[in-house]
């Protein structure tokens, strides 16, 4: 079967081949050959680390040895992005879904990981029903709680962007299942000084 390509992005393409996804970081021609390798190895070696690290607590893809230094090889999940779906669901397995979110968003924040680009699009339902949380891209090691406060808004702002018909009864629920997170109440607060901070800036 030959690759057929799921994503083209500014930083990498991802493609299928077969029951397996291979994420391809672009090389950068304005950059020096040498700095440009080794700045695409880096965010490889990090994200993998991370997808490793958070397929022990959540749902999401096991990335598999690879030689090459810049791609990260792992398995294709077949079901719906939340992006395009959550809002076809019925009633019933949309709130289930997003308590489901939100309980998986504590445990990667619990065990001092941010994904950093928390949206419906990065995340799928398989299947099985299941919540599977993709492209840790722009995740790190954290447990600062400012750290999990913002990680709440970005998901808080995608859901506004892309379901503002039904962000406000998503987002509850989606707080509903983090609240099993262990820092629940501290992240809340900060997330409230997060978001006046945000509106601050927009007055000036």
């Amino acid at each position: 079967m030959p690759s057929k390509t799921i994503y083209q992005g500014a930083e990498a393409i991802i493609y299928q081949k077969d029951s397996m996804v291979v994420k391809d970081r672009i090389a950068k021609s304005y950059r020096l050959k040498q700095l440009d390798e080794q700045i695409r190895t880096q965010r490889t070696r990090r994200e993998t680390k991370l997808l490793l690290k958070a397929s022990e607590l959540i749902n999401c893809p096991k990335p598999e040895k690879s030689k090459d230094k810049t791609k990260i090889k792992m398995p294709f999940i077949k079901g719906k992005k939340l992006s395009e779906h959550l809002d076809k669901l019925s009633e019933k397995t949309q709130k289930q879904t997003c308590i489901e979110i939100g309980k998986t968003i504590a445990k990667l924040h619990d065990n001092s990981i941010i994904h950093g680009d928390l949206t419906t699009s990065n995340i799928i339902l398989d299947n099985d029903n299941k919540v599977n949380f993709i492209d840790f891209g722009l995740g790190f090691h954290s447990s600062r709680i400012e750290d999990k406060a913002v990680d709440i808004h970005l998901i808080k702002q995608a859901l506004e962007a892309k379901h503002f018909e039904n962000w406000k009864e998503h987002y509850k629920n989606i707080l509903q299942g983090y609240k099993s997170s262990e820092n629940y109440k501290k992240t809340l607060e900060q997330l409230e000084k997060v978001e006046a901070r945000g509106r601050y800036k927009n007055k000036q």
